[in-house]
């Protein structure tokens, strides 16, 4: 780790815009991105997207209805 504090550009040479220092975070998070291989035909992933979107749901609808 010691290698990619060395080649980090000092704070002065980094972007001062916030726009800009989000691209550069998002390139970042690109190239450090695994590759992630999930088969999503097959029945278990979509029992499980199917039960994570129910949850999703009820949480939704609990916040909802607490807030009004």
């Amino acid at each position: 780790m010691s290698e990619l504090n060395t080649k980090t550009p000092s704070a002065s040479n980094q972007a001062s815009d916030p726009e800009e220092k989000g691209k550069a975070g998002s390139t970042k998070t690109a190239e450090e991105e695994e590759e992630i291989d999930i088969d999503l035909t097959a029945p278990e992933t979509e029992r499980a997207a199917l039960a994570i979107q129910g949850k999703f749901r009820k949480f939704q609808k609990r916040k909802k209805d607490s807030s009004s």
